[in-house]
């Protein structure tokens, strides 16, 4: 009689057993549910984190001879950007949980900011002058680049101008951007800082498009910027050289040529598969600026062209993601806010690896979220925080519609 039972006993302990195991696993995932933030965008998020941590990682391995030669110091410009990662990741919090309607609110105020901070560079004691230019502010040891902040102020001031309209931009609407973009271009130019005003027009321009401005009134603006390109190239001998070195950098191989050289002999050293993380050789002097401008350049030579191909499709996951959001937006301003940040993301990257693959003249320009620099990371950071803060509200809204 017991060994007729027995089978029966062991077949409700085992189904005992089984039933707190699938309470466990459910306890579980609540616990998971509930560590993750209800409405954070992880698919945005992730990304940006990754391309920045990896930045930092990239600063290292560009710039620990320099810094060590320089500065006695091999962690001096990792220091520095690990600082500004740290910034930028609380500047993403921040702006994350501020509600994005406050910067329409306040964009007289976010445009007469920036201004103000273009201004500053040219007061003494306050500006500082590097390598011929007067573009940064510095206040005991902190020092900011203006420039950068006013990229993304000019953006939430179009946004909300923009936003006022319903079908296409009115003249005056249209006319009124074009004047706040004038205004800063003007006085980043007299920095002088040309590849930043060369992204703050082409961010304007798709913005004028992205926001509903007819074609016609596009057209018309090309013309007078076809005609400032060349003559902003006349004003300038510098600008001369390096669009002749462009074109033939062989030519000038010791002097204006020797930049993009270099950056295609780190490209080719780099092959398929790359020589490794630390392992660069065009660091050790050759290439300057390799830890900024040309930190793009170090990560072919590093990670060859797959890891290269890898990190700008990151690149243009974030953008999409972006764009995504915008789509989604439930208000113009947020709306256009959303195609104004992607754009920048997305203009400022492609001008600076079409400067480093020789695709175009050379200027420096920073790699968003990789090059050195802790004002463009937390700012750029800081543009993804307004970002998930716009689809947070779009799906609290998808939620209360009933």
């Amino acid at each position: 009689m017991l060994k007729f039972d027995e089978p029966k006993v062991k077949k409700k302990k085992r189904a005992r057993v089984q039933r707190e195991r699938v309470f466990d696993y459910e306890k579980t995932l609540l616990r998971i549910q509930r560590l993750k933030p209800k409405y954070l965008n992880l698919g945005l998020l992730v990304p940006v984190l990754a391309v920045s941590i990896f930045g930092v990682m990239m600063v290292y391995s560009a710039s620990w001879y320099n810094a060590d030669f320089y500065f006695n110091d091999r962690f001096h410009f990792f220091r520095r950007q690990l600082i500004g990662l740290v910034l930028g990741i609380l500047m993403i919090a921040l702006t994350y949980h501020l509600d994005h309607q406050i910067y329409r609110r306040r964009a007289w105020l976010i445009f007469g900011g920036a201004v103000v901070l273009l201004l500053l560079v040219f007061v003494p004691g306050l500006g500082i002058e590097r390598l011929g230019a007067q573009r940064w502010i510095g206040i005991g040891g902190f020092t900011m680049q203006p420039s950068e902040v006013a990229k993304f102020a000019f953006v939430i001031f179009a946004a909300y101008i923009a936003s006022k309209k319903n079908d296409q931009l009115t003249k005056g609407q249209f006319v009124t951007i074009l004047g706040a973009g004038g205004v800063f271009c003007g006085l980043i130019l007299m920095q002088p800082n040309l590849s930043i005003v060369m992204t703050l027009g082409a961010t304007m321009i798709t913005c004028l498009f992205l926001f509903g401005a007819k074609l016609k009134h596009i057209g018309i603006l090309m013309i007078p910027v076809l005609i400032a390109v060349p003559a902003m190239l006349v004003a300038e001998p510098y600008r001369i050289r390096r669009l002749v070195a462009f074109v033939d950098p062989w030519a000038t191989p010791r002097a204006e040529g020797f930049q993009l050289i270099q950056s295609l002999f780190a490209l080719g050293n780099g092959g398929l598969f790359g020589r490794g993380w630390l392992n660069s050789t065009q660091k050790y002097m050759f290439l300057p600026f390799s830890e900024s401008d040309f930190i793009f350049s170090i990560i072919g030579e590093e990670f060859g062209l797959v890891g290269a191909v890898l990190f700008i499709l990151t690149l243009g996951i974030i953008v999409r993601q972006i764009f995504r959001i915008g789509f989604n937006a439930r208000d113009l301003f947020g709306r256009y806010l959303c195609f104004g940040i992607g754009t920048i993301i997305f203009m400022q990257s492609a001008i600076n690896i079409a400067v480093v693959t020789g695709s175009i003249p050379p200027t420096g320009l920073p790699l968003p979220f990789v090059s050195f620099g802790g004002t463009s990371l937390a700012v750029f950071m800081a543009g993804i925080g307004i970002v998930l803060n716009i689809d947070k509200q779009n799906k609290k809204s998808s939620i209360n519609i009933p």
